[in-house]
């Protein structure tokens, strides 16, 4: 390659896609790429746009941000420009039309491809367009270049069997592939011993994680064997669906001090009628018998939501049902959407379109309730103790306040003062909540007490991950160890 090359990444979408982020970041680095100083947009070799199709606008904003670094790419000679991700999946070579100056497209499954074809791209001088139908490499069998020494996510499965009508996701990712229970412990394993704290579980659907290699009850023993992991102190997982959400699940949760007090279980709408035209298969019945049997055993659970407004076809009467559900269901909080229409959706062909300052107005009685609720529930938290893992990108200290931040165990932002400790990113601390807003708690008193980690040590560091893994685990539950992460051809199941 010669002289060095930098590259910088953008990410826009969900988790699965800053994870898929951290293995294009290692990939690069593995093939000796640099990353680039600050936002490097505008000064690296190599700029990756790792898009998701799933918001609204997904392909204006992309192309309005390559429209920007047109004229950069035109003053510099050799510099490239990647398209992958989700709406890369979508458009392909729709991509190259417009914006003829990228060099590379690519898709969902095949992110181990990109040094590949920008090195092709270069050789060929033409852009280089490579999309395929399905997995044949698991992402977590990649490098990466981890952006956190104290957090780590681990892709359980990738895909989704579901047929949400407002979701474009299944056409993309594909249908869902499973990785074996083995080659994910060793993961978290790996993760553990490198000295992080907290895992977050990834997968479209959690808990249909087992199906493909005929486990139903997978994921609960998944959860348990996670709690025999050394040095394993946190885990979450997102995201559940309420279809599959079983009892197991949640005595895994309630029997497993690692596993985090802390649920995200989609709503999307509180009307039975809207349920059934987005195929969402449970009814607002269940959902809410879902979340009572979760605090029956975790009374102290955060549950948060996502809820979409003005679906097709919703009347006033479908709208105040969401809302009895929101007020039943007191969420600690909701991500909010104004449905708009996605092509490629069923849903973007369905009759009876809600104007869009019927579903404005409706959004703003949404928020409103739920900022009530969520205050309501975080004003329950002041003066108790709470244990807060320094967050990296919210852990600087405030200059006016002197406050760094950090989550709870039950996801909750908390901002407190640190005092004369010398308190990193990734440390561990206890301190007692003297106030509470919508959406973060206030602790200003002194810590209750302040561990340091190896992951504070390290807080500055860039944190890279091969492929070596230990070999899986034989835990309970999951049968005999599984081979050895690189004896293995995909790391998924077939």
């Amino acid at each position: 390659m010669g002289m060095t090359r930098s590259y910088a990444i953008r990410t826009y979408g969900c988790q699965m896609n800053a994870h898929d982020s951290e293995r294009l970041a290692g990939l690069l680095e593995s093939a000796g790429y640099v990353r680039a100083t600050g936002d490097g947009a505008d000064s690296a070799d190599v700029v990756v746009f790792n898009t998701c199709a799933v918001r609204e606008n997904a392909d204006n904003r992309l192309y309005g941000n390559l429209g920007h670094l047109r004229p950069v790419k035109a003053s510099r000679p050799g510099m490239q420009i990647a398209v992958g991700g989700c709406l890369a999946q979508k458009d392909r070579e729709t991509i190259v039309r417009r914006a003829p100056w990228v060099d590379v497209v690519f898709g969902t499954h095949n992110i181990g491809s990109l040094p590949a074809l920008l090195e092709r791209a270069r050789h060929n001088n033409t852009a280089q367009v490579e999309i395929l139908e399905s997995l044949e490499v698991f992402p977590s069998t990649l490098p990466a270049r981890r952006e956190s020494a104290y957090a780590g996510w681990v892709s359980i499965s990738v895909g989704c069997n579901n047929t949400c009508t407002f979701c474009i996701v299944p056409s993309l990712r594909g249908r869902e592939v499973d990785r074996r229970p083995g080659d994910v412990l060793a993961e978290v394993q790996a993760l553990a011993a490198d000295g992080v704290l907290e895992v977050t579980l990834l997968g479209q659907n959690v808990n249909s994680y087992g199906v493909s290699f005929g486990d139903r009850g997978a994921f609960a023993k998944l959860l348990r064997a996670c709690g025999e992991i050394d040095g394993l102190e946190r885990v979450r997982f997102t995201s559940p669906h309420p279809r599959d959400f079983t009892p197991d699940v949640i005595a895994a949760m309630a029997d497993t001090p690692v596993v985090c007090p802390q649920l995200h279980m989609p709503l999307q709408s509180g009307s039975d009628a809207v349920l059934r035209t987005m195929r969402r298969s449970y009814r607002a019945g269940r959902y809410l018998s879902i979340l009572a049997e979760v605090r029956e055993s975790l009374p102290d659970a955060a549950i948060t939501t996502d809820i979409i407004v003005g679906f097709p076809g919703e009347t006033e009467s479908d709208f105040d049902a969401t809302l009895d559900v929101v007020r039943t269901a007191r969420f600690a909080s909701a991500f909010t959407f104004q449905y708009s229409p996605r092509p490629g959706t069923p849903a973007a062909d369905l009759p009876d379109q809600v104007p869009k300052a019927v579903v404005q107005a409706r959004y703003d009685r949404l928020v409103e309730l739920q900022e009530q609720i969520s205050w309501e529930q975080n004003r329950t938290l002041v003066g108790r103790e709470v244990e807060v893992l320094v967050s990296r990108g919210e852990g600087r200290k405030d200059g006016a306040t002197a406050r760094m931040s950090g989550r709870a165990r039950d996801g909750r932002l908390v901002h407190f003062v640190p005092g004369d400790a010398a308190v990193r990113p990734g440390d561990v601390v206890h301190t007692t909540i003297t106030y509470a807003a919508p959406h973060h708690l206030v602790a200003d008193g002194p810590l209750a007490a302040h561990r340091r980690t190896r992951a504070g040590d390290r807080h500055d560091e860039p944190v890279v991950s091969g492929v070596a893994a230990p070999a899986g685990l034989g835990l309970p539950g999951f049968g005999p160890p599984a081979a050895p992460l690189a004896a293995q051809t995909s790391g998924c199941a077939r």
